[in-house]
Formats: structure tokens, C-alpha cells, sequence
């Protein structure tokens, strides 16, 4: 601002002076008998002259008092006075650090539900959507051939049990041999395992819930003609969420790490498509066996409960792993600049001279930075307001605040 005033300044001067030397010039031709104007004009241009002569001085002196307000004492240079900026220390706290992930989320069990054997779906004993039971009866596939062959195979167990029976009593009787008795019982076994097979085969006409879950859709009508395993549904037990997300190799060692050290556990929370947070905390299940070579990427697994169902198979979201870093050096984001892809601060010194020094930003959060170690020292003073008005090695005048104050109101992002 300094530097406009003067320039304009001297553009009002020079102009002024410019229009004085013309006239004082033809004045001078005229006091020495030449005519440089017509006689009108002449007499004329020694009345402004005298006007201009007498209200000089007053526009100088009004000119002068407006730029002087504007930009301080006038002169040839705009002086330099001394900013007057605000400055803060750095601040060691702890801090939460929350790292973002998409996610996938599944059942604990996800299973399709296929028919056992060829036929046609007699009956449908659920909806779509609906909660089962372990052991309930899902799907019956019509069971003419297999009731047949079982009605045939009982028959048989039940006229060999007879032949025994009989042989058994004449044999108590003394009438045949025991050695009959043997062959006819073995005779009934192997007509009851029959019979037993028969029935097995019955049952696989029967699809009924392996486990609680929630049927989804149903891939074939009522009537319709099935092979021996077509899916008919998908069944999923809901109880228990696996949520599945990647991260990168350097935070996967961070994470191992802190296992090692016996750390405090992170905090995993997961964020649903509408931006909300789910009611309850999850955990580190398991960790995948290998890293994916093209991302870089290995896939962890947080087990979330689900109590009241609201999450379901397939759905998407976002993982918060929150961790507690403790006696962090921070600052203002607002407090530093960049140059040449490089992060700067202003630190002032004792002799109130500021110097720029570089930094590396370890973590950024929303409003300010961590800092490595070492780089800064918390009993030092950093520029916070003003940065873009001074200058390595500038002399300040400034204000000190309070690191909890500035970083109170630091909702700021850096100059």
C-alpha cells in the first residue's frame, strides 16, 4: 500500500511541476516582448497564473494531509514501520488420530441354498426376507420316486422281520436249526438298511435352514422343475457383521507394531451411506495372509455386532480406526505456507527478527498439523496472523496468544 501512495505521489508532482514550466515558460517569453499567444489568450494565461499561483500552496498542502492519512508521513520512500502481527507457541497434547476406509460389509455366513436331489418344487415354506429357525422346513421337492421306493424297501424289512421271527420261535422249539436263525436275521438287517436309505433319500426332498438366519430371494416358483443342486435361495445369518477393508502396507506395520508394543487397541467405528455412525464398536477380527501386489493393499476384517439386524449382506460403508497419539507437537494450520512444495513457518526470535524455517508435517487434521519431533520447539514463537506481511529476517512488533486460544479458533486452513 506504502509503495502505491508514493508512486501516485509522484505522478501528482511531476504533472504540477510539468504545468508550471509551460506557464512559467510563456510568461517568460511574454516579460521579454515575444508573444507566444494570441493577445486574449495571454491575458488570460497570466490570470490563471495568478490564481493557480495563489491556490498552490493549498492543494499542496491538502494533497500531502490526504496521502499522509492514507499511508503514513510523506517523503520521497514510504516509511517502514514495524508489523504488528500475532504470534503463538507450538502446543504438545495428545491428539485422535481417525483414518478413513471404504469397506464391504458381509454376513458371518452367507450360504446358497441349493436342492439335494432332481424334481419338482411341491411346496415353498418361506418368504423372501424372511427370519428362519435352524432346522426349518425352507423348500419340499415333490417326493413321488423316493416315497415309492421307500413304501418298497419297508415292505421288504417287514416281511424279513417276519421270516425271523417265525425261524426264531421254531427254532426255540427245537424245529430248525440255529444256524437258519442267523441267516434269517442277517437277512432283516440288511432289509432295514435298505429301508433306512430308502428314507435318507426321502429326506433330501426336504431343504430345510442349516442355521437362524434371513432367506433372501427365491430363484424358482412354486411347480417348477429343479436338478439336483440348483439354487433356490441364499440364506444369511445377520448376528455377527464382517466388514472388510484394505490398508496400506506403511499403517498395516504401524498397526503390527502396536500390537507388539501392547497399545491400546484402536477405536473401530463404522459410518453407513447416509453419514451416520453405527451404535456399536467393532474389533479386529483377522488380518489377510498376503498383500495385494498390484494395490499394496492388505485386507483387515472388524467384526461389528448386529443386534438389531439393521446392517445386512453387501451393504457399504466407511471404517473410522481412531488411535490416541500422546505429547504430539501441533500448530495452526493456518500458521504456515508453502513454497516450492516445501512447508514453512515464520519463528520469531529473541531479537524480534522472524526467520522462515522449514517443517514436515508427520499427521494433518482437519485445522492443524503434527509435527516431527525437533523441528520446532514448543517454547519457541511461530507467526500465526499475518504471515503475508512480512519477510525473512523482517523486525516485528507483535502480539503473543495463548496456544489454547488460537487453536480454540483454529478452523482456519493455511494462507
Amino acid at each position: 500500500m506504502q509503495r502505491i501512495l508514493v508512486v501516485v505521489r509522484r505522478i501528482i508532482k511531476t504533472l504540477v511541476l510539468t504545468v508550471l514550466a509551460v506557464v512559467v515558460g510563456v510568461l517568460g517569453l511574454s516579460k521579454m516582448g515575444i508573444e507566444v499567444l494570441p493577445h486574449p489568450y495571454s491575458e488570460k494565461v497570466h490570470a490563471s497564473v495568478e490564481y493557480l499561483t495563489e491556490h498552490y500552496h493549498k492543494a499542496k498542502e491538502f494533497v500531502s494531509s490526504k496521502l499522509e492519512g492514507a499511508g503514513g508521513e510523506g517523503g520521497e520512500e514510504a516509511h517502514h514501520e514495524p508489523h504488528k502481527l500475532v504470534v503463538t507457541s507450538p502446543k504438545v497434547m495428545d491428539v485422535t488420530l481417525t483414518e478413513r476406509y471404504v469397506c464391504q460389509i458381509h454376513s458371518q455366513r452367507h450360504i446358497e441354498v441349493r436342492a439335494l436331489e432332481s424334481g419338482y418344487l411341491e411346496s415353498i415354506a418361506v418368504r423372501e426376507g424372511q427370519t428362519v429357525k435352524k432346522g426349518d422346513l425352507m423348500f419340499k421337492v415333490l417326493p413321488v420316486l423316493y416315497q415309492a421306493k421307500l413304501d418298497a424297501e419297508l415292505a421288504e424289512a417287514q416281511l424279513a422281520q417276519l421270516e425271523f421271527n417265525y425261524t426264531k420261535k421254531l427254532s426255540e422249539s427245537k424245529v430248525v436249526a440255529p444256524t437258519e436263525v442267523s441267516l434269517l436275521q442277517a437277512k432283516y438287517n440288511k432289509a432295514k438298511a435298505k429301508a433306512d436309505l430308502a428314507k435318507a433319500e426321502l429326506n433330501f426332498t426336504d431343504v430345510r435352514a442349516p442355521f437362524d438366519g434371513i432367506a433372501d430371494k427365491q430363484l424358482h416358483q412354486l411347480g417348477s422343475l429343479v436338478n439336483e443342486g440348483d439354487i433356490l435361495t441364499t440364506l444369511s445369518d445377520n448376528s455377527l457383521m464382517w466388514v472388510y477393508f484394505n490398508v496400506p502396507e506403511k499403517r498395516y506395520l504401524e498397526y503390527m507394531a502396536e500390537v507388539g508394543q501392547n497399545k491400546e487397541s484402536p477405536n473401530i467405528e463404522l459410518e453407513l451411506a447416509n453419514h451416520t455412525k453405527f451404535s456399536h464398536p467393532g474389533k479386529i477380527g483377522a488380518i489377510e495372509a498376503k498383500f495385494n501386489p498390484e494395490t499394496g493393499n492388505i485386507a483387515f476384517r472388524a467384526d461389528f455386532p448386529n443386534p438389531e439386524g439393521l446392517l445386512r449382506h453387501g451393504q457399504t460403508g466407511t471404517i473410522l480406526m481412531s488411535r490416541v497419539m500422546h505429547n504430539a507437537v501441533v500448530i495452526p494450520q493456518r500458521a504456515t505456507f508453502e513454497n516450492l512444495a516445501k512447508q514453512y513457518v515464520y519463528v520469531v526470535g529473541e531479537d524480534e527478527v522472524v526467520r522462515q524455517r522449514g517443517i514436515t508435517v508427520q499427521h494433518e487434521l482437519e485445522d492443524i498439523y503434527v509435527l516431527d519431533e525437533g523441528i520446532v520447539d514448543p517454547k519457541e514463537k511461530i507467526v500465526v496472523e499475518g504471515i503475508r506481511q512480512v519477510r525473512d529476517g523482517d523486525k516485528v512488533e507483535y502480539e503473543f496468544r495463548q496456544p489454547e486460544e488460537i487453536l480454540a479458533h483454529a478452523k482456519h486452513k493455511a494462507e
